[in-house]
């Protein structure tokens, strides 16, 4: 049965996107490369220096633990923390690790970055849309 369902759920994904390609609703509306861009690899530093934070505040402290009955420490190593920056920045939360001590509060200003930059860069490209239909009239 579920074989069926995953079947069913990748034939609908892609008839979405070949009406997707086939409308050509794309092409309307307005997108910006450098924006795109820069949002990529602000974001990208910033995961990178939430990383090396973690990394060098996990020298005198443990940061992280697993989100289980023991909550044991994580093993202190850069990929570890890496991985939690990403998730943390992209919102994604798993859960399978939690920040304890001062990780928090720097866990909280990465995930509201992580919120706040992608909605600036929206509405900059928004309003560099908009300065561009009027300037066509």
């Amino acid at each position: 049965m579920s074989t069926i369902l995953i079947g069913v759920t990748i034939l609908y994904l892609l008839v979405n996107l070949y009406y997707f390609i086939i409308n050509k609703s794309f092409k309307q509306s307005y997108f910006s490369s450098t924006l795109f861009y820069k949002l990529f690899f602000v974001l990208l530093s910033i995961t990178f220096g939430f990383a090396l934070l973690y990394y060098f505040l996990g020298f005198n402290e443990d940061l992280l633990t697993i989100s289980d009955y023991t909550g044991d420490p994580v093993e202190r190593t850069f990929s570890n923390y890496l991985y939690f920056s990403g998730v943390t920045i992209l919102s994604v939360g798993y859960g399978d690790l939690v920040p304890v001590g001062t990780a928090r509060f720097f866990a909280l200003i990465e995930a509201s970055l992580g919120f706040l930059l992608p909605t600036a860069y929206f509405m900059k490209a928004l309003s560099s849309s908009s300065d561009g239909d009027a300037n066509d009239d």
